[in-house]
């Protein structure tokens, strides 16, 4: 286990509220998610910002994931990264284009750190909540962490509980947001 900075967790979130354009907010939430995976066991980040070889999708983070037991061992080995560093929810169109991104790379799992979550309910699965649900019966998990639950770490442990714990809402209810 590795305990992360609230310091740092908070001063990559000012950055971000501070930036001037949204290329410079979102690079902030990129930096935020690389550093506190890359302080889980295992995990190396191995693509930021990087185009397909048509120009037409970017993958925001790539991480490289050695399963090693003490991380993200029943994640697989690699983990494709949306980042919303957003004023508002993010809705069921972007979330679809994550979705697409994921399945274009051949991917079954993937992370969209949503600011400030992603728009419809999760107990009525409308909205971007119903894009979520929909991938499931294509075989790819996507699952949502939020600023709030990422201003809530302390320590990398935390981070793969509440992954553990989103894949398992996942799949019991359609939603990895409660």
């Amino acid at each position: 286990m590795s305990r992360l900075s609230n310091k740092r967790i908070k001063a990559f979130f000012k950055a971000g509220d501070l930036a001037a354009t949204t290329t410079e907010k979102g690079t902030a939430l990129e930096d935020l998610t690389c550093y506190i995976f890359e302080k889980v066991s295992g995990i190396t980040v191995t693509a930021r910002n990087e185009l397909n070889i048509f120009d037409t999708e970017e993958i925001d983070v790539a991480f490289w994931n050695d399963k090693l037991h003490d991380g993200l061992h029943f994640l697989p080995h690699i983990i494709l990264v949306e980042c919303k560093n957003w004023s508002n929810a993010v809705g069921s169109s972007e979330v679809s284009w994550f979705d697409k991104k994921l399945e274009n790379h051949g991917q079954n799992f993937g992370i969209l750190i949503a600011a400030n979550g992603i728009t419809g309910n999760s107990v009525d699965k409308n909205r971007a909540h119903q894009i979520i649900r929909d991938a499931l019966k294509q075989k790819r998990e996507i699952i949502v962490i939020t600023r709030q639950e990422i201003e809530r770490l302390t320590s990398t442990n935390q981070i793969v509980h509440m992954i553990k714990e989103k894949k398992c809402l996942l799949a019991v209810s359609g939603s990895s947001l409660k």
